[in-house]
């Protein structure tokens, strides 16, 4: 009698072995069962956890880096880099520049988080802005890169939605002048970081 998946397992493996060393036979190969089994794949552990069992076993310590790029009425790009953590999905910091580059992410990360409040894991995409200055100060902070897979934006879902969000709530009210006024990098900040603070309350 079976009393255990273990068991149910065991004995569909039997079956099967069986199945095959009869079709093996009906082939014209004389096999016995034993020779089969050995040559079955077997599991060598525990199947490793998914992407969603990592985000939720992790989520405390986890937090997620994305672009929002920002069009002015100049014709120019402004490119706002989002860090929300995920324990809360709460922003945690906002960066506003025309030139995103390895070296600014660096110091964005840092500026960031003091180093009391390191989180464990970085979510991140493949841009090419996240050069070599950005992982070497991810490493040097205690800080596990993990960029998602190519062409998987569902891996980073939070921040993406986060950044719809912004760009519903806040900038599609305002018109961005670009070039030197107000409304550049430093405008922009101040209007986005007004979002981040009333997020935390």
């Amino acid at each position: 009698m079976i009393e255990t998946d273990g068991d149910l397992l065991q004995t569909f493996a039997r079956i099967y072995v069986g199945l095959l060393s009869f079709e093996l036979l009906k082939l014209g190969f004389d096999v016995a069962q034993s020779r089969v089994s050995k040559y079955m794949l077997r599991r060598r552990g525990p199947p490793s956890q998914g992407w969603k069992t990592f985000l939720r076993n992790h989520a405390d310590g986890i937090a997620s880096v994305d672009f929002l790029i920002v069009p002015t009425l100049a014709f120019e790009r402004l490119f706002v880099f989002v860090i929300l953590g995920l324990g809360r999905r709460r922003l945690l910091w906002i960066g506003v520049t025309t030139n995103p580059t390895a070296e600014w992410l660096a110091r964005q990360i840092t500026e960031a988080f003091p180093w009391d409040t390191v989180p464990g894991f970085l979510i991140r995409d493949n841009d090419g802005a996240y050069g070599e200055a950005f992982t070497r100060r991810l490493r040097a902070m205690g800080i596990r890169d993990r960029p998602i897979a190519p062409r998987s934006p569902w891996q980073n879902g939070y921040v993406e939605r986060s950044i719809g969000s912004i760009r519903r709530e806040c900038l599609d009210h305002v018109i961005i002048w670009g070039g030197t006024s107000s409304a550049s990098p430093e405008g922009i900040h101040r209007i986005l970081q007004r979002d981040v603070d009333s997020s935390r309350n």
